[in-house]
């Protein structure tokens, strides 16, 4: 089981107002499963929509283990500057383990920086980052708009706030099912457990929120991406094992959440026996409002 410890701003999974600070395995299973099964397919695409070019300085916020901080370190190059922030120090410390030894002399690509820090006050000046990012965390944040003012603050005049997040779960094909099925066999608890990753997910509210925080919305694209599993009984863990919900069901619970999900998430099984989800996302970016 993951433990989970409670504490304002962190990345971990819960409702905006139930956030929680990690141990150092859940950390390691995030990087070992959440990232190459979902995170790692939207990074570049959140770097390319956010035009992270050569020699820039990118601030990847709620970084995680680091996936965007990863991407971003390539496309601005040695010339460049990037530093991932998260609450969680245990993140951090796989981050920086994931990302050890620095790049060699001569290797085209910029060195990360790590730095723990909350989203609702980034331990950061102003107007000090090219591209602030920002993949799959605002939905954890207990004030969104809050700390997408402070990514305004910390953004140059003229750089780029981006944000991603997953599309709500009515437009979610697979993950819908999923929850289904979890809420039948946990109840109310399971959805709003398991709920809160889809609460970003409507884009006039996020836009919303953008104006509420001083910035200029530039571009709206939503995307759908596939979530890659060895199998259902694989999504089953990596769901509600990487969430709270696992400390509160029992043993009964989630084996019939298992079972059930085996038969709702057929269609979504390839013939090689693995699952391929699909995943719905938003992806915004803005830029700082001018002053008057």
């Amino acid at each position: 089981m993951l433990g989970r410890v409670p504490v304002a701003h962190s990345r971990g999974m819960g409702t905006p107002t139930e956030s929680f600070q990690i141990p150092l395995e859940a950390a390691e299973v995030y990087e070992s499963r959440f990232v190459p099964a979902i995170f790692a397919e939207w990074a570049p695409r959140l770097v390319d929509l956010a035009g992270v070019g050569r020699g820039q300085s990118v601030l990847d916020v709620a970084c995680g283990t680091g996936i965007v901080a990863r991407t971003a370190a390539l496309r601005v190059g040695r010339g460049g500057e990037v530093t991932g922030v998260d609450l969680n120090e245990a993140m951090l410390t796989v981050a920086r383990r994931v990302t050890s030894p620095a790049p060699a002399e001569g290797d085209d690509v910029a060195e990360i920086s790590w730095r723990q820090g909350d989203v609702a006050e980034l331990p950061f000046a102003d107007a000090g980052f090219d591209a602030v990012l920002c993949q799959m965390a605002l939905m954890f944040f207990p004030d969104r708009v809050r700390a997408l003012a402070e990514m305004g603050r910390v953004a140059r005049p003229g750089g780029r706030v981006a944000v991603c997040v997953p599309a709500s779960l009515d437009d979610q094909p697979a993950y819908r099912l999923l929850v289904d099925v979890a809420s039948r066999h946990a109840g109310p608890e399971a959805l709003a457990l398991l709920g809160t990753y889809w609460s970003c997910g409507d884009v006039a509210t996020l836009t919303g929120w953008c104006a509420a925080a001083g910035l200029d919305v530039v571009d709206t694209v939503t995307q759908t991406g596939t979530a890659r599993f060895a199998s259902s009984d694989d999504m089953v863990a990596t769901e509600v094992e990487g969430s709270p919900l696992i400390e509160r069901i029992t043993d009964e619970v989630y084996a019939g959440i298992r079972s059930d999900a085996r038969e709702a998430l057929a269609p979504f099984v390839t013939p090689a026996g693995t699952l391929e989800a699909p995943l719905v996302c938003h992806l915004v970016v803005a830029t700082p409002t001018a002053a008057p």
